[in-house]
């Protein structure tokens, strides 16, 4: 009953996961928060609140708390981890008894970040909050051996940063972070069709484009689709047909920030760690990971191999979870 009560959370820019020992994944759900500005009162979380943007009234607010993978707004923050804490507790039954709780931060959060982090869920019921970073959680995750001492290099781009870490004995050697992720490939479509096409479009249907027709730097068969947006002109509604090599020119800045930063970690590592690294490769997790030809192009650019994690939506939230049984030794490296 006792390992019951310790659960694992991703709290992330796009989506917030919560990992049991025995259960695994239990909740993965949007972190997107709707609420009524008159009453200031939290009507939807996750998915439901996910499918209101764009959809509700003007008294009505769709928001995300958390941006480049910090807290932006705590109350609403609070709020949601409320929400999913009840969520976890009904499925896991500790209703009437607190859980200990471990949360990953960013590597570059700041103390403050971090303190607003252990606050938010331990409001919400939590006995012990743990923090670990982000970087070392994708790396259990991904079923590295992060306590032995070899190179494991992580670039985990989620939805608010990209995070690239070198991580050995269960710390982060070197580490770099850009503001860069899955929202920003979608801000990036939003701003080009607007520009190009006269034409406004939400962020679902952003996503929807990186997701059907997004490539990174590689030569590809060019796909088109078919897009519905609002004439900035008339007003009118507007289909439009984009293709697959607009998107690929339109991410490239964001893509070549994401490999300056990979870059500079590798040139930060310790030479007694650089053979692991041509050895064991780069391991990639995060959804923004999923965009097609990802790993075929850093490995071309890097000339060092590229693999993708089993599971790299879930990496980090598993890491978290996986973290537990071995979070005091990963606490006294930290320190």
């Amino acid at each position: 009953m006792l390992s019951n009560l310790e659960i694992g959370i991703d709290l992330g820019t796009a989506n917030i996961l919560v990992y049991s020992k025995n259960k695994g994944i239990i909740i993965n759900e949007p972190s997107v928060v709707a609420i009524d500005t008159v009453t200031n009162q939290v009507l939807a979380v996750g998915t439901e609140a996910k499918r209101m943007i764009g959809k509700t009234p003007g008294k009505i607010v769709v928001i995300r708390p958390l941006k480049k993978g910090v807290i932006a707004d705590f109350n609403v923050t609070s709020d949601m981890l409320r929400h999913i804490m009840k969520k976890a507790g009904q499925k896991l039954g500790f209703s009437m008894r607190k859980p200990n709780v471990v949360v990953c931060a960013p590597s570059g959060a700041t103390s403050v970040e971090r303190r607003a982090i252990q606050d938010a869920v331990r409001n919400c019921g939590a006995k012990q909050v743990h923090i670990i970073e982000e970087p070392v959680a994708a790396a259990i995750g991904a079923d590295l051996p992060v306590d032995e001492p070899v190179a494991n290099v992580i670039v985990d781009i989620g939805g608010g940063n990209t995070e690239v870490a070198i991580i050995s004995f269960g710390g982060v050697v070197t580490c770099n972070t850009v503001r860069i992720g899955g929202d920003q490939f979608d801000e990036d479509i939003i701003q080009y069709v607007r520009k190009k096409y006269n034409v406004l479009i939400g962020e679902h249907t952003a996503e929807q484009i990186k997701t059907e027709i997004g490539y990174c730097l590689i030569d590809h068969e060019q796909q088109k689709m078919n897009v519905r947006g609002r004439d900035l002109v008339t007003g009118l509604p507007k289909t439009i047909m984009l293709a697959s090599t607009e998107i690929q020119e339109t991410l490239k800045e964001s893509l070549l920030r994401i490999l300056d930063a990979i870059r500079a970690t590798l040139e930060d590592c310790p030479p007694e760690l650089s053979g692991d690294i041509v050895d064991r490769g780069i391991i990639l997790t995060g959804g923004g990971a999923l965009l097609k030809g990802m790993e075929d192009w850093l490995s071309k650019e890097i000339f060092v191999p590229v693999h993708l994690a089993s599971n790299p939506l879930e990496s980090v939230a598993i890491g978290t979870g996986r973290s537990l049984s071995m979070i005091q030794k990963l606490q006294k490296i930290a320190k």
